[in-house]
């Protein structure tokens, strides 16, 4: 207030007076100071944390398949046949059923590949006759397999399977005979097959019958299973209670 007054007193005073004043000069304005916001502190957002998704459980390379289980694994073919493959697991038993004359089927191990491997099967033929059941080794899709079947009407062979083209196999004897321990038609049989190095050595009921030189095909290695096959009768059934497949 006394501020003010002062400042009036002089303005009056100086009206009265002929003289221009010199104008005081002007003072600047006042800076008002900005302060710098608060800064707010970071908040660290967490990482997500890697939770590994449990490894698949391989598949095992040597094994007894009792089929209480889906075929996970196994490879389904077939050739002689263009109707869909009849194939099931079910019961503790894998079923391989030709509807039509003259089929084969095949149900391999998929996941591994052996060079020298022992193969053994139990299984029932529930068939007309002739029909055959039997075993694989060294299968290539490329370069053919070899199998080893035992027929209904006691006799055996072994031959030499490739493909020429989809569902369409070419096979070649390499040996045949008869048997007296071949089990007719709906009785459970035990069949086994070894793959060492250039020999196969083939087994009935547990005991060997024959071996034979496969050194001349060619097959290093390759995938194991089990096949049926239907000739001038069907349907056939082949019903297959377990399959072991380990080191020779």
């Amino acid at each position: 207030m006394k501020k003010l007054l002062i400042i009036g007193l002089i303005l009056l005073t100086s009206a009265c007076q002929t003289a221009t004043p010199t104008p005081a000069p002007a003072l600047p304005p006042t800076a008002t100071a900005t302060l710098p916001p608060t800064p707010i502190p970071a908040t660290s957002t967490p990482e997500p944390t890697f939770t590994p998704s449990p490894s698949p459980t391989p598949f095992p390379r040597f094994f007894t398949q009792e089929f209480d289980s889906p075929l996970e694994g196994w490879l389904i073919l077939q050739a002689g046949s263009e109707t869909l493959p009849n194939v099931s697991a079910e019961s503790g038993a894998l079923r391989l059923q030709m509807d039509v004359p003259y089929a084969w089927l095949y149900a391999l191990y998929g996941a591994q590949e052996y060079t020298d491997v022992y193969i053994e099967a139990e299984y029932v033929n529930s068939a007309l006759t002739p029909a055959a059941a039997g075993l694989v080794c060294r299968y290539s899709e490329t370069d053919g397999w070899l199998e080893y079947n035992v027929l209904t009407d006691g006799t055996y062979n072994v031959l030499y399977g490739k493909w020429l083209e989809a569902g369409i196999a070419d096979y070649t004897p390499i040996l045949d005979g008869a048997a007296p321990g071949i089990k007719q038609s709906g009785d459970v049989q035990q069949i086994a097959l070894t793959c060492s190095g250039t020999t196969l050595y083939l087994y009935l009921n547990g005991n060997v019958i024959r071996s034979v030189n496969v050194e001349s095909y060619n097959l290093p290695a390759g995938k194991a299973g089990v096949t049926a096959a239907s000739f001038e009768n069907a349907p056939v059934i082949s019903v297959f209670n377990w399959v072991t497949v380990r080191e020779p």
